[in-house]
């Protein structure tokens, strides 16, 4: 199957819940575009704002990573992070790349293009938008919080979430590989953190709500202190429906499959929870619900199954429906 004929896949979203869904799905005849969170305002990326007044590299680099197709050694070397007591301490080579790309071209997306081709990377990696933008949440309280990583320490439930400056600008190749896909994919991760701040660009929001493509919702596997304390599936589709004004999922994909107590013991700590599958009224709010085991196990933590996940993401791609429109 040519690149031509291959069915086009947008994923979009940030954090480490991308990357992991996008290492399975490169694995298939699909053309991939990952568009990825640019709120990120903690660690190396963070300074690296700060100090360039660029947008924070740090998921943008993870996306690159999981996309490429190098040998393993330059991988793990764009993945390095320097530990030591000088002022490299922290960062990662893979963030200083991109920010000195960024500043060698004048344009960040220009420079993750170009790293992009250095990594052969499959597919296409977008920022959301090709500027710094800051996230802020108004928690029930009325208290506004500033920035990505202060939001969830702050320990109130949260009401909604929004992007400054206004006038965020979605990059012209997102508008474009949106209008063109055949099954768009919000992926899991942090919602209010990692998720909404991709759909909150207005211009991005509107296109996907717009967009002709089937559109899919991976629900996360456990709650988030801070974020989505004692969250249900259908809570998550909710918070996505407020902030966007608009029901735009058709589907949603969900973990049905029984946790250890001991791993549910183990995120207790964390103040997290499994989050509960209530069907009837995922089916209420008119979703096809797909539901299976995709959990996994890594050292006594809890993560998608990549493998699975992307099987059903592929067969989704593959429905009959979305090939009435190409003949």
């Amino acid at each position: 199957m040519t690149k031509q004929n291959q069915p086009s896949v947008v994923v979009i979203g940030g954090g480490t819940g991308l990357p992991v869904l996008l290492r399975g799905i490169k694995r298939y005849p699909v053309d991939i575009t990952a568009i990825v969170t640019v709120a990120d305002d903690g660690g190396s990326s963070g300074r690296l704002r700060e100090d360039l007044r660029i947008p924070p590299p740090g998921d943008i680099r993870n996306v690159l990573a999981a996309l490429s197709e190098v040998e393993p050694l330059i991988e793990e070397m764009f993945q390095h992070r320097f530990d030591s007591d000088g002022e490299l301490s922290g960062h990662s080579l893979g963030n200083l790349i991109l920010a000195a790309m960024t500043n060698i071209t004048g344009n960040f997306a220009l420079a993750v293009h170009e790293t992009s081709r250095v990594l052969n990377v499959k597919g296409r990696v977008l920022p959301s938008a090709n500027q710094s933008v800051v996230l802020h949440a108004e928690m029930k309280d009325g208290t506004v919080v500033e920035g990505e990583s202060k939001i969830p320490l702050y320990g109130q439930e949260i009401k909604r979430v929004f992007l400054t400056p206004e006038n965020i600008r979605a990059l012209p190749d997102t508008i474009k590989a949106i209008r063109k896909a055949d099954l768009i994919v919000i992926a899991p991760g942090s919602l209010y953190t990692s998720i909404l701040p991709n759909l909150l660009v207005p211009d991005l929001g509107k296109e996907v709500q717009l967009a002709k493509a089937k559109k899919v919702y991976i629900c996360n596997l456990m709650t988030q202190a801070g974020e989505t304390n004692g969250f249900t599936a259908s809570d998550h589709v909710k918070a996505l429906y407020d902030h966007i004004g608009y029901p735009f999922l058709q589907s949603i994909i969900i973990n049905d499959g029984q946790i250890p107590e001991t791993i549910k013991m183990r995120y207790k700590g964390e103040d997290a929870s499994p989050v509960v599958f209530d069907k009837e009224n995922l089916l209420h709010l008119g979703l096809e619900v797909i539901s299976d085991t995709i959990v996994t196990y890594d050292e006594g933590y809890i993560r998608h199954d990549t493998k699975k996940l992307s099987e059903i993401i592929y067969n989704l791609v593959l429905d009959e429906s979305f090939y009435e429109k190409r003949t």
